[in-house]
């Protein structure tokens, strides 16, 4: 079974950026799965937060659209989630997330998940 691994979380400034990685254990390749983003803050819902297809295709929530840019690097097996503009609406645990299709899902079901790293965006 697939299993994603997050790093690249801490405490950053407002104003500030910060860059999650998403990897994969074992031997699986990454290249075969889209991958999306999500993240939750304390007390509230889990929400989307981007998506990325086989072929590059993105997909971004509004909240995060023109600030965050999510891309994947096939030769080091890594899907990136790169932040900028960081605000404290933006602190939560977030999550990587893997489908074994080539396009991110209408649904934004997916069905394999890392255990999430957190980012706190705080002065």
């Amino acid at each position: 079974q697939l299993q994603l691994v997050e790093s690249g979380g801490g405490l950053v400034q407002p104003g500030g950026s910060l860059s999650l990685s998403c990897t994969a254990s074992g031997f699986f390749n990454l290249d075969q799965y889209a991958i999306g983003w999500f993240r939750q803050a304390p007390g509230k819902e889990r929400e989307a937060v981007s998506c990325i297809s086989l072929n590059g295709r993105t997909k971004y929530s509004e909240s995060v659209r023109g600030r965050f840019t999510t891309r994947r690097d096939n030769a080091k097996n890594t899907v990136y989630l790169e932040m900028n503009s960081l605000n404290p609406e933006d602190t939560g645990t977030y999550y990587c997330a893997g489908r074994h299709i080539s396009y991110c899902p209408h649904d934004f079901q997916f069905s394999h998940w890392g255990q999430g790293i957190q980012v706190t965006v705080s002065s």
